[in-house]
């Protein structure tokens, strides 16, 4: 064989190797994952503090935002590339607060910078709070995991059903776990049926309209497993990872260019040593934007993506007019109930679900949701009891977020008009009263006190403290109290939506070498936004592979 047709097949056999390890190398490592976060911290090489970052570097993608879309796509991508992953808070290893159950919802009291989740007042006079710390979301949700329903498919514009449904099974061997059901999550499960809800589905990682059991990313010891557990997958000598490191910047020139093109970032370690990354100049080198609703649309504001008008008063330099950076940003509002139960109830988080037309209905028992002290309870206890929670989907009525300062670890200011419209409303309205029917149903019987209505369980809710300011302390009509009880369930969206900030391949409009891969690009919270980083991780790699490929003169079939 020739020395040319021995380098034509290395290169055939190489091409091949990349595609098939894309496909097959699907959780591969599942069960030492597992062992690992379970009986102690993984020993990643390639995550360190930012202190230890080069002040230059260079590799062939950047991701900025450490969570549940960020780190599954770098992790992909580092299978093939160098990829540097910038995550602005710490490490959840070693956190109880994050990784115990018993202590879920404790980061959403604690105003400290260390905090995993940094809180936020929203012009609305709704308290709020987002990710700060690798893992995003992931870190600090209730741990409730299913796949997502077409609307969000086509809306996604995720067109491989095979690679979605390959993403999904890669997220679940994983992080994801079936709930062992107590009796109080079994009795809200019948009552939510007893209500109306239907069809029981049973336990089901999919989207099903009704009432199921869905999986849950705590194990059976009550650890709490992570988007971060993912990283057990990343190529250690293609992926650096550095925590504390706050991006203040995207770079773009525009040297001999029609339009800009970003080539790299700033970011600040804790210190506030600034280091510079960049790209290493490959035509299909890319910066990735994957830092949340909030973080995402105010980083392109800060690089002179946004409003003309608001970045000139900020005397930030303009590289391109886009006005609909930072609109279309929506809360899904949430309405919750205290219920006291006349017997002792099992701890849990999200478990069961109620798929309404328009909302979801979930409950948590024996959590001291809201810190409060035992006579914050008024004669109750949160050990006897629990909450349920409405969260509204979509919704429909959204807001504007607008930078405060040219500070990158100051919060937007951001304001999401909860039930301004009144489908929004009237799904909180519609959702009470199937909770109302819940709590009156034979199936809740025994968790019930015998001589309390369900209004004067409304009426112990509103007295409670809450981490969010009290707007009343009576209710008057259903109406009144989804408007004076209005909360939020941490799942915001909207700011670079796509089709306005973002193309269907998720690529910024009117620049080059630039994406925005999180939930800002979208209209409504997606279940599982991991999902979407791994998807497109796959689809990015995919295409410059198949593009490298053919720039290179060969051809094989795979």
């Amino acid at each position: 064989m020739s020395s040319g047709s021995q380098t034509m097949l290395m290169f055939k056999l190489s091409c091949l190797k990349k595609l098939l390890k894309l496909h097959l190398n699907v959780c591969a490592h599942g069960f030492s994952v597992h062992k690992n976060v379970v009986y102690g911290s993984p020993n990643y090489s390639f995550l360190k503090e930012a202190t230890e970052a080069p002040k230059i570097s260079f590799y062939d993608y950047i991701v900025v935002g450490g969570g549940a879309a960020g780190i599954p796509l770098a992790t992909t991508l580092s299978e093939t590339y160098s990829v540097l992953l910038l995550e602005r808070g710490g490490s959840p290893y070693g956190n109880p607060d994050i990784t115990n159950l018993a202590n879920f919802g404790n980061y959403f009291f604690n105003p400290s910078q260390e905090s995993p989740a940094e809180l936020f007042m929203s012009d609305d006079g709704v308290g709020n709070a987002r990710p700060r710390v690798l893992g995003g979301g992931s870190s600090i949700n209730a741990g409730l995991y299913t796949r997502d329903d077409k609307k969000f498919f086509d809306e996604a514009k995720l067109t491989d059903e095979k690679l979605v449904n390959a993403s999904y099974e890669f997220i679940e061997k994983c992080m994801v776990f079936e709930p062992v059901i107590g009796e109080w999550q079994s009795a809200w499960k019948g009552a939510f049926v007893e209500a109306g809800v239907t069809p029981d589905a049973g336990f089901t990682y999919d989207y099903v309209r009704g009432t199921k059991v869905g999986g849950t990313t705590f194990d059976k010891n009550g650890r709490r497993h992570t988007t971060a557990d993912m990283l057990e997958y990343a190529d250690p000598l293609r992926l650096s990872v550095f925590i504390h490191a706050t991006v203040g910047k995207v770079l773009f020139t525009t040297k001999g260019r029609t339009k800009p093109m970003a080539y790299g970032v700033v970011f600040e370690d804790a210190l506030g040593n600034k280091h510079r990354a960049f790209l290493k100049g490959g035509r299909n080198d890319e910066i990735i934007l994957s830092a949340g609703p909030m973080g995402s649309p105010q980083l392109l504001m800060l690089s002179g993506i946004g409003p003309k008008d608001q970045l000139e008063a900020l005397d930030i330099t303009v590289v391109l007019d886009q006005p609909l950076v930072g609109q279309d940003m929506a809360d899904n509002p949430l309405n919750v109930l205290f219920v006291p139960s006349p017997i002792p109830v099992e701890q849990s988080v999200v478990q069961v679900v109620a798929d309404l037309d328009g909302g979801l209905i979930e409950p948590i028992g024996n959590i001291n949701l809201v810190l409060g002290s035992p006579s914050d309870y008024q004669g109750f206890s949160y050990e006897k009891g629990g909450y349920v929670i409405l969260k509204i989907d979509g919704p429909v009525s959204t807001g504007e977020l607008k930078l405060r300062s040219t500070n990158p670890k100051d919060c937007p200011s951001v304001k999401f008009n909860y039930y301004k419209e009144p489908e929004d409303l009237q799904n909180c309205i519609n959702g009470i009263n199937i909770v109302r029917k819940a709590i009156d149903s034979k199936a809740f019987a025994n968790f019930k006190y015998d001589n309390m209505t369900s209004q004067d369980i409304i009426d112990l809710t509103v007295k409670l403290p809450m981490y969010m300011p009290i707007h009343a302390n009576t209710s008057t009509s259903m109406e009144q109290f989804c408007k004076d009880t209005v909360r939020t369930v941490w799942q915001t969206h909207g700011g670079c939506v796509i089709g306005k900030v973002v193309d269907n391949d998720y690529k910024v409009l009117g620049v080059d070498a630039l994406r925005v891969v999180d939930r800002s690009t979208l209209l409504s919270t997606p279940a599982n936004v991991i999902m979407l980083g791994r998807y497109m991780g796959v689809t990015i790699q995919t295409k410059r592979l198949a593009s490298e490929k053919s720039e290179s003169g060969f051809w094989f079939s795979s």
